[in-house]
């Protein structure tokens, strides 16, 4: 039987270690989006991504995807987590006042999780569980929306948005040098933006977007001005996002690519946000 681990070292938001609890799949974190503790479900355990952004904090990135997953590990996992969330002493023990309260469970980790082949069996498998707990949470994903086209992806969206569930997309540059630079890969926007549209036209959706200084220097007009171009694009189509999360940088990058972020000060947010408000989207800042 799956355990959790007795130590009672205090979460934070500034470390999200997977290994927080000594689990595969399963790891608390607070989180300064959701707003209180944030149950997470890592279904790339081997670090492997098909992206590579800049200031990624996992550790020994490697491009891939996900591996296969033991399925009743996953479930077992997830039950003990809860029993001791709702049951036991994890709240008093390990979060600190005034974050004491379960606020989502979050298909993310250490790489892109729709890479998973059995991720719409993982979906059934986190809403079966939540039911069980008589959990009303959302269930979110977190994801750079690569693989959405794909039938198991789309099985597991439908899933998750018949089960209060939600999609958190990654969109942090619609440049293609840009994109190249924060996300590493060969993407242009028109492709980004059928990727966000295929997922919002099927769960609902926020994009997330980090922004952060490189080399000292923050985004450029053009990259800022692309960025609302590409939201005012999207709300033309009528694509039905909810908003935009917008954000910095909360912990140290674990790249290479490290050595070129730094963090944007509070008031070039706030201004930046104000100018995205223009695309027409709500817009949540995270700082």
């Amino acid at each position: 039987m799956t355990t959790v681990s007795v130590t009672t070292k205090q979460l934070s938001t500034d470390n999200h270690d997977r290994d927080a609890v000594a689990m595969t799949y399963v790891y608390p974190v607070i989180s300064r989006r959701a707003g209180g503790v944030s149950l997470g479900v890592n279904l790339n355990p081997n670090n492997a991504c098909n992206w590579h952004c800049a200031y990624c904090q996992v550790p020994n990135l490697v491009r891939g995807v996900s591996p296969a997953i033991d399925l009743q590990l996953l479930r077992t996992e997830l039950i003990a987590m809860l029993e001791d969330i709702r049951h036991g002493s994890f709240m008093a023990e390990r979060v600190p006042e005034g974050c004491r309260k379960l606020c989502d469970i979050a298909i993310s980790g250490n790489g892109e999780p729709t890479s998973c082949a059995a991720f719409d069996k993982v979906v059934s498998i986190i809403v079966e569980v939540m039911q069980q707990f008589a959990l009303s949470i959302p269930l979110r994903l977190i994801t750079n929306g690569s693989y959405v086209h794909k039938a198991h992806v789309q099985r597991g969206l439908a899933g998750m948005a018949a089960h209060h569930g939600e999609v958190w997309i990654k969109v942090d540059s619609v440049t293609d040098a840009g994109i190249q630079r924060i996300n590493g890969i060969k993407l242009d926007a028109a492709r980004l933006g059928k990727q966000v549209e295929a997922v919002a036209n099927t769960c609902p959706s926020w994009i997330q977007t980090c922004m952060t200084a490189w080399d000292g220097l923050p985004p450029t007009e053009h990259e800022l001005s692309s960025y609302i171009n590409f939201l005012k694009g999207l709300k033309r189509q009528a694509i039905p996002l909810h908003g935009i999360l917008l954000y910095g940088l909360a912990r140290p990058s674990l790249q290479d690519e490290a050595t070129h972020l730094s963090s944007l000060d509070e008031v070039w947010m706030q201004i930046a946000a104000e100018c995205i408000r223009q695309s027409g989207f709500e817009v949540q800042l995270s700082v």
